[in-house]
């Protein structure tokens, strides 16, 4: 099986995705593209969310020949177009400095079109992500298989991409998306055995931030932990930024990213005797800009304090009205409730900053 650090490497915009590369996350801007005032500001938002990779969607001409525009004024942020039918836009886009392109080569017509997008991505050096997604399969495929199947999917990626090989381009990324978990999952895995190329993973359509989230952690946090996936993308009728905040989440979840308090805190039971949601909620909220890679523990009682979180950095243990301050397990004072989450942040500020 080919895992992330075995996989083949292409490079976007200067972020490595593949071959043992840590595993960037990357989003995309729902406005127009067109409108390069409010694709700028988005992009620069979703890159000081933490953003790695930005797609942009590119219908129409319009939207292509905005693009050397925005790379004017976002040229440290990788971008992808993406596109479908018309390869006009994928040359539009290739000669205006995409850094990558997202396109089904057996969508955009006959063998000469493929050939010269191919070719126009050689020359710039340009990587095409090539998207399977399960609503979207060729009618022989739906007919040879009944319905979306794993197998249909590496299938449809196979035909993708021999149709660039034959072209001589190889700089190749892969997708093969459902809005089905247990489908993407194994989608995943059977192309991780079978190509060697970079996966993008992502749950297609999972709905609403709550659900989205929930859908893509379970897939993507599936896959990433067995080393199968190579960049990600959380997919949520949401703000971008939410997409940002989620994938991070989850490639901390899994420890494949550093930097940013990893924060733990307890589930509340009745031994609790202070308002431990209410302080976990403020602390989360007080901790979100510090950058360093630390591990902080908001508990409810003593019992799941010190000892059960004693990995952490920093922490609480709730009592009666008061809890107790305490670092890599060492209990450091008694401090009253509604003084905790102070005295917690000046703990940090004195040790590693804000």
């Amino acid at each position: 099986m080919n895992t992330r650090e075995t996989t083949r490497k292409i490079v976007v915009g200067g972020v490595p995705i593949g071959g043992g590369a840590a595993v960037s996350v990357q989003s995309m801007c729902n406005v127009r593209t067109s409108d390069v005032e409010a694709a700028v500001a988005q992009i620069k938002r979703l890159r000081a969310a933490g953003c790695d990779i930005v797609r942009l969607a590119v219908p129409d001409m319009d939207a292509a020949k905005a693009i050397s525009s925005i790379k004017e004024q976002v040229p440290d942020v990788p971008l992808v177009a993406d596109i479908h039918f018309d390869y006009r836009l994928a040359l539009e886009c290739a000669a205006r400095g995409i850094d990558k392109i997202r396109i089904n080569p057996g969508n955009i017509g006959g063998k000469d079109r493929v050939a010269a997008v191919a070719r126009e991505c050689s020359l710039h050096k340009i990587p095409i992500r090539i998207g399977v997604n399960g609503g979207s399969l060729e009618k022989p495929l739906l007919e040879k298989y009944g319905h979306p199947t794993a197998e249909a999917l590496v299938e449809s990626a196979k035909g993708h991409i021999r149709l660039l090989k034959d072209c001589g381009f190889d700089d190749i990324c892969l997708s093969l998306k459902s809005s089905s978990v247990p489908l993407t999952v194994e989608a995943y895995r059977l192309a991780a055995r079978e190509l060697p190329y970079p996966l993008h993973l992502g749950v297609t359509e999972t709905g609403t931030a709550y659900q989205g989230t929930v859908s893509s952690a379970v897939g993507i946090g599936t896959l990433l932990m067995e080393g199968i996936g190579d960049t990600i993308r959380v997919s949520l009728t949401a703000d971008p930024v939410e997409e940002v905040k989620a994938g991070i989440a989850i490639l901390k979840a899994a420890r494949l990213r550093k930097g940013g308090v990893r924060m733990v805190s307890c589930p509340t039971c009745g031994r609790t005797q202070i308002d431990l949601i209410a302080l976990a909620h403020e602390v989360e909220e007080r901790l979100k800009d510090v950058k360093a890679d630390i591990t902080v523990a908001v508990m409810g009682c003593v019992v799941n304090g010190p000892g059960e979180a004693r990995e952490a950095d920093y922490g609480i243990a709730g009592g009666k009205g008061c809890g107790l301050l305490f670092k890599k397990g060492e209990i450091l004072r008694r401090v009253p409730e509604d003084r905790l989450a102070d005295e917690l942040m000046a703990l940090i500020e004195s040790e590693v900053g804000v």
